[in-house]
């Protein structure tokens, strides 16, 4: 990987920005059919970089992360113009005859910074967003995941306009460099320390932030379910999502004392169907990242507080960096791994004494980037979508919310600020510029001095679009 001048790249990018050249429609449309292009010609080669990342199942690379990326192309292909037209709004008797509107406008130039376990669709889904609102953007992917980082310079080298789109591949180094530079917007998808490294460079610039993290993702399961059902839909959202390490995976789940050996025995048996007797042979699991995270994942599994409390799982091998989908039973709160995202494939039940004490439990620790309910309790649904403050939340299902592009995705407090995902994608790199329209005519002299009593009560009278006391203040009344 050759050295890159970043002051220089990032400086050719504002060059290009300046000229106007982003913010046609047709050059948005040719970088997003480039992009759309690149997803159609050449999911092969995505899915062989992500597999050697993270040795992760074809089935999971290409829908859940290129089928989304080619979803969300599409859907700005299509609502582009639409998206870009000025909104018109009402203007009051104040400014009359005026007409107002809203313009979107590109922010200028934003960098990117993705991360590795889902390292082709949040590397690239919010590049779709930047382009479509007209940025000139820098992209550095996640040095993690060293395939996937090489094929999307290629790739967006060889499709994509470089004098207003980069890749810029690195590390550290190259991170802090890019945080130096001055940028009208920044995104970053990772964790909680790296993100206030990100925000305390950005307020250097005051340059605005969004911030994609995680947390403990709560699942709360009652008893008056389909829970055959539920326990497949739990196992998909955490180990068949990247093996537990995404951020919307389920955290922990909360049940009451009764029925959690009945959520066990239904994971387990649904665990054997997914992932046979031997998991850690199972080519549908995905590997540990890297020797690090293992050794993390480990001593959560070791710690003196936990060890006795697996139920199942628990086999481990280092040497393909593979962990067996672990379930864990009344695992205490004090615990390191109720204290900590966990971001891989174990899963801890915790119990309380009635289902509506779950509520207090989520709330008692930080905002989660997701939450999740299975119940058929109309009333318990409606406290919980009220009660639990989450980046999300999702009712009888787990992670799917993510790929629905009408949904914003987001977080609040430590789970993260901002949101993207189709329109929110546009917006969240858009800039909504107030215009108000006024001729010469209408002209309100109360606005002007001398002031005297009856010109703040015409003032009043029409800022109330009030008729009647505007010409009572007319007429000295």
């Amino acid at each position: 990987m050759a050295a890159v001048d970043v002051e220089a790249a990032v400086k050719e990018l504002r060059t290009t920005y300046s000229s106007g050249k982003t913010k046609s429609y047709e050059w948005r449309i040719s970088q997003l059919e480039a992009l759309l292009k690149i997803v159609t010609h050449h999911e092969n080669e995505i899915v062989e970089a992500v597999h050697s990342d993270l040795c992760k199942p074809q089935t999971e690379t290409s829908f859940q992360e290129i089928f989304s990326v080619a979803s969300s192309c599409k859907l700005a292909l299509k609502e582009l113009r639409r998206w870009m037209e000025p909104q018109k709004v009402k203007t009051g008797m104040l400014t009359f005859p005026s007409s107002g509107e809203i313009v979107p406008e590109p922010l200028g130039v934003v960098l990117v910074i993705s991360t590795w376990n889902y390292p082709f669709l949040i590397a690239v889904d919010p590049v779709i967003g930047a382009i479509a609102a007209g940025n000139a953007v820098v992209l550095k992917p996640s040095e993690v995941a060293p395939a996937t980082s090489a094929l999307l310079s290629k790739l967006l080298g060889e499709y994509l306009d470089t004098s207003a789109v980069r890749v810029i591949e690195g590390a550290v180094r190259e991170t802090t460099e890019l945080l130096a530079q001055k940028w009208d917007k920044i995104m970053y998808t990772g964790n909680g320390r790296v993100a206030r490294i990100v925000l305390a460079a950005a307020a250097k610039h005051l340059t605005p932030v969004i911030l994609e993290l995680g947390g403990k993702c709560p699942a709360v399961v009652d008893a008056n379910i389909n829970l055959k059902v539920t326990a497949r839909r739990i196992i998909s959202g955490k180990w068949g999502c990247n093996s537990g390490q995404t951020c919307i995976s389920p955290d922990y789940i909360l049940t009451t004392k009764e029925y959690a050996p009945k959520v066990v025995d239904a994971l387990t048996a649904e665990l054997e169907k997914f992932y046979g007797k031997d998991p850690l042979g199972s080519n549908d699991l995905s590997r540990i990242i890297n020797i690090h995270h293992f050794d993390r994942l480990e001593k959560l599994m070791d710690d003196e507080k936990v060890s006795g409390k697996i139920v199942h799982g628990g086999q481990r091998d280092k040497t393909s960096l593979k962990i067996a989908p672990t379930i864990l039973l009344d695992v205490e709160e004090d615990s390191l791994i109720m204290n900590e995202e966990i971001f891989g494939p174990l899963l801890p039940i915790v119990t309380v004494n009635k289902i509506e004490d779950s509520f207090e439990a989520i709330n008692a620790k930080g905002k989660p980037l997701a939450a999740y309910l299975f119940t058929n309790d109309k009333t318990l649904k409606e406290e919980f979508v009220r009660s639990v403050s989450a980046g999300a939340i999702a009712i009888n299902e787990t992670a799917l919310h993510f790929m629905e592009v009408g949904l914003p995705f987001g977080g609040v407090g430590e789970s993260g600020m901002g949101s993207y995902h189709g329109k929110f994608s546009f917006d969240a790199f858009s800039h909504k510029k107030a215009v108000l329209r006024q001729g010469f005519g209408g002209e309100v002299s109360a606005r002007y001095p001398p002031y005297a009593p009856w010109k703040l009560q015409l003032l009043k009278a029409l800022v109330k679009g009030n008729i009647i006391e505007i010409l009572r203040a007319l007429l000295g009344w």
